[in-house]
């Protein structure tokens, strides 16, 4: 009798055990398919080299950058950026955020499409790198948590550089076949070829018509340019985007004076500010109005 309680005495750890060690196997695989993310919002500061430098406008370059592993996405969620740095020849840190314009499932790599500014510190010392030298990011710097659904529909009002964040939007958007949240995009350039990511955005629109409108606006038209000459006025948002509701949400992003224009500048990264201008002026509410 006694041998037998000690003999089953003797199973129970091991039962145990092997229940912790399938455990453990199990939680170490499901670790395993989650890919690794490089930026935790841990701010930590992350050297990464350029892949690829490619022109996409006279005075705009898309900047591949290569993650520390292949198996690795960015980290990002939509829409959020990433803080870059780079270092004065005297030793300064100059920094800007910046809104990768690649997919946030993207393995390996991400991708900004930057326009270069004269006389901008950070810009001209991109500008002279190349393929092999690092940049250092850290982030991710969450703007705007998209959820699928959330409006009926959105309207987003861009100018220049700022189509990025509102591409990323527009592009995570209709690749989800859940998501049938309707898009009105407005962007405005000086020239059709200033226009940031038109090739990418016309594939979009092309594939996804009921969904997607977009409306291109330059100061002046070339070649066989299909849009608007002039501003995006007050008229046109009133008789072509949806109306002030709790189911629909603007976004802005653009230079200062197109901000001031349409919405007012962000008090800071943490403060909207009050809304004023064009927006306001045709009734849409504070916090209907997302400023990135």
């Amino acid at each position: 009798m006694l041998t037998r309680i000690l003999k089953h005495r003797a199973t129970v750890p091991f039962a145990v055990g092997t229940a912790a060690i399938a455990a453990a196997y199990f939680n170490s695989a499901a670790i395993r398919n989650e890919p690794l993310k490089t930026f935790k919002g841990d701010d930590a500061w992350i050297e990464l080299p350029i892949a690829k430098i490619e022109d996409v406008s006279h005075d705009a370059r898309r900047f591949t950058f290569n993650l520390p592993e292949e198996d690795q996405v960015s980290g990002l969620v939509v829409a959020s950026a990433l803080l870059a740095k780079l270092q004065t020849p005297k030793g300064s840190n100059v920094i800007r955020p910046y809104t990768p314009v690649s997919d946030v499932a993207t393995k390996g790599h991400f991708e900004l499409v930057i326009k270069h500014y004269k006389d901008g510190k950070f810009t001209e010392m991109l500008f002279d790198k190349k393929p092999s030298d690092t940049v250092a990011f850290k982030g991710p710097i969450k703007k705007w948590e998209w959820k699928p659904n959330s409006f009926e529909s959105i309207t987003l009002i861009g100018a220049g550089s700022g189509i990025n964040p509102l591409y990323q939007l527009v592009h995570h958007i209709s690749q989800n076949p859940i998501d049938k949240t309707k898009i009105n995009l407005l962007v405005g350039n000086k020239t059709p070829n200033d226009i940031l990511l038109k090739k990418e955005l016309d594939t979009i629109q092309a594939k996804y018509p009921e969904q997607v409108k977009i409306h291109y606006f330059v100061d002046k038209a070339e070649g066989d340019f299909n849009g608007h000459i002039g501003f995006i006025t007050k008229e046109y948002l009133e008789k072509n985007t949806p109306g002030p509701s709790d189911s629909h949400q603007v976004f802005v992003c653009g230079p200062p004076p197109f901000m001031k224009a349409y919405s007012g500048p962000k008090t800071s990264p943490q403060d909207q500010g009050e809304l004023v201008g064009i927006l306001k002026e045709l009734g849409h509410a504070k916090d209907r109005v997302f400023k990135f």
